[in-house]
């Protein structure tokens, strides 16, 4: 069975999937408000609701009601600068934003992981994703989608050398761990929330690009 939301809660629309995920939203006929915490100011747009500040300090200020989370938020450990940093963001952020989205009424939560999502990991990037999906699994949440991309591919502002040096190489590698395009990844994730459901489900990368073609 498929829903038509109508009232949309994003998180990290300013980054690379959550910007080709808030046009997607706002595209859709069915959607009345979109409300999307952002730091910086967003293009304006009639359905459209963007507090600004950091998100921590934004959250208890908002009171409508929503249907539908998306939590799109991530960094890297180079980027924030430290590991305690990037836990603050993959981790607290995202506990915070989920526990937020769930009093104002939101029945479905979808948050972008990780590939390799492990809170066993030896890796600390891996053991953190995995850490909060184990976190999330733990609110209760009705229906809890969770997305495990491999490298995403895409203009970033700013731009990750790194990530744009391998991500011609990752659309050569096999299944799961090719590179996905934030695009497809966003309407993969619109697809999803779409569906009615209930529990937690865990979507790999490989489905994520059948599912945003």
């Amino acid at each position: 069975m498929y829903l038509t939301p109508q009232n949309i809660l994003i998180a990290g629309a300013t980054g690379l999937v959550g910007e080709h995920l808030l046009d997607r939203v706002l595209s859709e006929p069915t959607v009345t408000r979109v409300v999307a915490p952002t730091r910086r100011p967003l293009a304006p747009h009639a359905h459209l609701s963007n507090p600004q500040g950091e998100l921590l300090e934004v959250l208890p200020q908002l009171h409508d009601s929503v249907e539908i989370a998306f939590c799109c938020l991530g960094t890297t450990i180079k980027q924030a600068g430290s590991q305690e940093a990037f836990r603050a963001v993959d981790y607290d952020l995202v506990i915070a934003f989920a526990k937020r989205a769930r009093e104002l009424g939101a029945r479905h939560l979808l948050v972008v992981s990780a590939l390799g999502a492990d809170p066993q990991s030896t890796v600390f990037y891996n053991r953190v994703k995995g850490e909060v999906e184990q976190a999330l699994r733990e609110q209760n949440w009705p229906q809890l989608t969770i997305a495990r991309p491999s490298l995403l591919i895409g203009q970033r502002q700013p731009t990750r050398l790194a990530e744009d040096l391998l991500a011609p190489l990752s659309r050569l590698l096999p299944g799961k761990y090719r590179g996905i395009p934030a695009h497809v990844l966003s309407r993969a994730l619109w697809r999803l929330a779409l569906e009615e459901g209930s529990g937690t489900r865990v979507i790999e990368s490989h489905q994520l690009r059948r599912l945003g073609r």
